[in-house]
């Protein structure tokens, strides 16, 4: 009889731990660890356990808010439950080798403020259905495989702060409708396949501090608006093939992009104040 009472403590002591958590919730991240090998992560899961003891896993008011997985060896291919996570404000995924292409899903976490894929193996193009995270603020996609245009629902993200795509086979032309992203601070696309002239609407995003389009083959001028950006302080053009070679500039306090001669490929270091 006490052994039995002792089991069912135990049973209830359990489905008490996961009571908090809806089951969709549990299921979308037993899901994520099933699908990227959670048997080989350098830190696992014990899925016995009450979900906020979950490495990497933040809880609040009873749902899931943040992953942050980086460096932890995740394998495999992100699952499209991964969607169902819609109270998810932040994930971090970067240095892992995950493969196979961003789920549209994704789409589905409208909370989300910060996307952070970096440093993996995704292939395929960028959802467009990521145009609909209005309260997205930083997107982190560079060192992936992405292929095909940036899509045009991304300049649709008009809360979003940095957007980093840089070290990807990203081809097409910069979408002119970057104006609209008017909170952006930084902006890599180098080293990609890009072409086309540098957009002219980039002047109109007044807050800009880091601009990074080199390794493109991208063609034409550096455009003369670009001096009204008063908080620019890194800005690499090199190795496309525009009409002049410009020196990349790193600092606080640069000289005006328009003062900068042509020249080769070398950076130029600011010091900082």
């Amino acid at each position: 009889m006490k052994t039995l009472k002792l089991i069912a403590i135990c049973f209830l002591t359990t489905a008490y731990s996961f009571a908090n958590i809806s089951s969709t919730e549990k299921d979308a991240l037993i899901a994520l660890y099933n699908s990227t090998s959670g048997d080989q992560w350098n830190t696992r899961w014990n899925l016995n356990t009450d979900i906020d003891t979950w490495y990497g896993v933040t809880v609040e008011n009873n749902v899931v808010v943040e992953i942050n997985l980086p460096f932890n060896n995740l394998q495999g291919e992100l699952p499209k439950e991964i969607g169902s996570l819609s109270n998810l404000k932040k994930i971090n995924l970067g240095f892992n080798k995950i493969s196979g292409v961003i789920p549209s899903s994704i789409s589905n976490l409208k909370e989300l403020t910060s996307l952070e894929l970096f440093m993996n193996a995704f292939e395929g193009t960028i959802p467009s259905e990521l145009g609909s995270l209005k309260k997205l603020e930083s997107l982190k996609l560079y060192s992936n495989k992405l292929s095909g245009n940036i899509p045009d629902s991304i300049m649709e993200l008009s809360n979003l702060k940095e957007l980093l795509l840089g070290s990807n086979f990203l081809t097409g032309t910069i979408p002119t409708d970057i104006y609209a992203l008017s909170k952006l601070q930084k902006l890599s696309l180098m080293d990609n396949k890009l072409e086309g002239e540098i957009p002219v609407e980039i002047a109109q995003l007044t807050d800009l501090e880091e601009l990074l389009l080199s390794s493109n083959n991208l063609t034409g001028d550096l455009p003369i608006e670009f001096m009204s950006l008063t908080k620019l302080s890194t800005v690499m053009v090199s190795d496309n093939n525009l009409n002049e070679e410009y020196i990349s500039v790193s600092g606080r306090t640069p000289p005006g992009i328009m003062e900068i001669s042509p020249t080769s490929t070398a950076v130029l270091d600011i010091e900082k104040e």
